[in-house]
């Protein structure tokens, strides 16, 4: 048996787990992990913040499914990272972030750069450890991995005092996991299958309402074909983007306070509403007691306690989204007539569909001034064949890249979503780029988003990563105005950024590369000469500064009652 250091293990269990890329920021309670760093397969990206390094480990692992892997130091650097993990924790994705520690004799004496980082996160990590003993170094590393990653995935934090990290012990890998009282369900219960497949089939105005846990199940392939086969339209949320292709004629589109009109009628009229890896968010129900009021309710989520959490459920599903879908496949092709008449049966409904959405598209009017939606549109008409990655920052940049960026593939769009996190789109940017070099990697940001992790700019310039920021420049923080605007009368309170940096200059001061354009003429050819340039590229576009995001669901009324215009 080989004896090694806290550092050698904790760096040699990252690569028996298989971690390629490590995003951090060192300092002096992990030097040791940094001096043995070199000697080990794993490649580490040196952010600029360590809030950045949690938000990069997010993107790499929303755009691969693996885990994404943040290393920070004690005190000040470990507290940076508390953002990243409560934007990863509403999410469900799955991260490991190890932070470092004072020496174990002087934690609770307030030390130099000493932090309860275990205490702090507590509410916003799925699980965390502060490391006692080297000994026990290769067992919390072993359920820290299987821990973030099975289940609903959540990031997990590994607190690493420096006399772990110097000590030493003889090191063996452990082979297996056992957590008692952590065992997630992962197959769905075949009578509550069968069950919910016959409700389907009862049902007139039938609807799937699909979360990100569709996403994080890698369960598209199923869900498109179960839509397809039984002729059932399909409305994601925000973190559902992506499971189910837009371009096909029974997708409605996102629902919710910014969802379609078509999604969020066709849910409140709606007889059976099968929820599928979503967690009934309020952004997506608006006023429960009106939300699918006619409906019967089905749950498909690998996560118990989100079922009836927020909304009561008629016929409750724990498992895997993926395992779910693939059994009530095997029980609709095995009532394959009774399904085909299912099938033919709802055509009124489908058309009733159609209708709502000749009545209301998305739309806009293009005028002399760059309108924001104008720009999505064209970024989605000239990357359509090229599956690129979306990011986005927060705010009417965020909703407007939902709504007029079409999105057929899963894993192709990442965004803040229950946490709604400003700064987090240009680092996952940067994540998504390391995990995949040679495809094109865009994040749609607002000009006060931006400007909340802009020091990134450095990482991607030194590891040559050729993200695309498009800057919606409008001069305010634009979701909060339209707020002020709409139900504020106008008050305009803290919300003008009409002082800002030259976009063009700073990328250029970086290193990177800047554009801008403030004509829609002018749109399409930056669009295109920044897709061309292997580099990071910054593209300003100077767009109107009072254009609002509808539809728009006000706070407390319901999905149905929408503001239009």
């Amino acid at each position: 048996m080989v004896k090694k250091t806290g550092a050698q293990i904790v760096l040699q269990s990252m690569q028996i787990e298989g971690v390629k890329a490590v995003f951090g920021y060192p300092g002096g309670a992990v030097i040791h992990l940094y001096d043995e760093l070199p000697n080990y397969k794993i490649k580490h990206y040196l952010v600029r913040h360590e809030q950045a390094a949690v938000h990069a480990a997010d993107g790499y692992a929303r755009a691969t499914g693996e885990v994404g892997v943040a290393l920070v130091t004690s005190g000040p650097g470990a507290t940076n990272t508390v953002t990243g993990l409560a934007t990863a924790y509403m999410d469900s994705i799955p991260l490991v972030v190890f932070t470092g520690q004072v020496p174990t004799a002087l934690i609770g004496n307030d030390a130099f750069q000493e932090a309860d980082i275990v205490g702090i996160t507590r509410p916003c990590t799925k699980h965390n450890y502060l490391v006692k003993d080297v000994k026990d170094l290769p067992r919390i590393i072993k359920e820290a991995f299987h821990i973030a990653r099975s289940g609903r995935p959540g990031p997990v934090l590994v607190d690493l005092p420096k006399d772990v990290l110097v000590g030493s012990t003889n090191f063996e890998y452990p082979e297996t996991v056992n957590l008692r009282g952590y065992n997630p369900t992962y197959e769905g219960h075949p009578g509550q299958l069968r069950k919910a497949v016959r409700a389907i089939l009862k049902s007139k105005r039938p609807i799937f309402y699909v979360g990100g846990g569709a996403v994080l199940a890698n369960a598209a392939e199923q869900l498109t074909e179960l839509a397809v086969r039984m002729q059932i339209p399909v409305t994601t949320t925000l973190m559902g983007l992506g499971a189910f292709p837009e371009n096909n004629e029974l997708s409605l589109g996102m629902l919710g306070m910014h969802g379609t009109y078509r999604a969020n009628m066709a849910v409140t009229e709606s007889d059976v509403l099968v929820a599928i890896g979503a967690r009934f968010d309020d952004r997506v129900t608006g006023r429960i007691d009106e939300f699918a009021p006619g409906a019967k309710i089905i749950h498909i989520d690998i996560d118990p306690t989100s079922i009836s959490k927020n909304v009561k459920v008629d016929i409750p599903i724990v498992g895997d989204v993926k395992d779910v879908l693939t059994k009530m496949l095997v029980i609709v092709n095995e009532m394959n007539e009774e399904v085909s008449e299912f099938a033919r049966a709802h055509g009124d409904w489908l058309a009733k569909i159609a209708k709502w959405k000749d009545m209301h598209r998305l739309d806009y009017i293009q005028e002399e001034v760059i309108k924001p939606q104008f720009v999505v549109e064209k970024i989605c008409q000239l990357t359509r064949d090229l599956n690129p990655i979306i990011s986005t920052e927060v705010g009417q940049n965020q909703m407007w890249a939902a709504q007029f960026y079409e999105f057929t593939q899963p894993r192709t769009w990442l965004t803040s979503g229950g946490l709604g996190t400003m700064g987090y789109g240009f680092p996952a940017a940067l994540g998504a780029q390391v995990a995949f070099p040679d495809r094109l990697v865009i994040d749609i940001a607002g000009d006060g988003s931006i400007q909340m992790n802009i020091q990134e700019l450095a990482t991607v310039v030194q590891y040559q990563l050729p993200v695309k920021v498009i800057i919606l420049n409008n001069g305010y923080l634009g979701m909060v105005r339209q707020w002020q605007e709409l139900f504020f009368r106008k008050h305009y309170s803290a919300t003008d950024m009409s002082v800002a940096p030259n976009f063009v200059k700073l990328a250029e001061a970086y290193g990177a590369v800047g554009l801008r354009a403030t004509k829609p003429k002018e749109v399409e050819p930056t669009l295109k000469k920044a897709f061309e340039i292997n580099r990071p590229v910054f593209v300003e576009f100077v767009v109107a500064r009072e254009e609002n995001v509808y539809p728009m669901v006000p706070a407390g009324e319901p999905i149905s009652k929408m503001l239009l215009v």
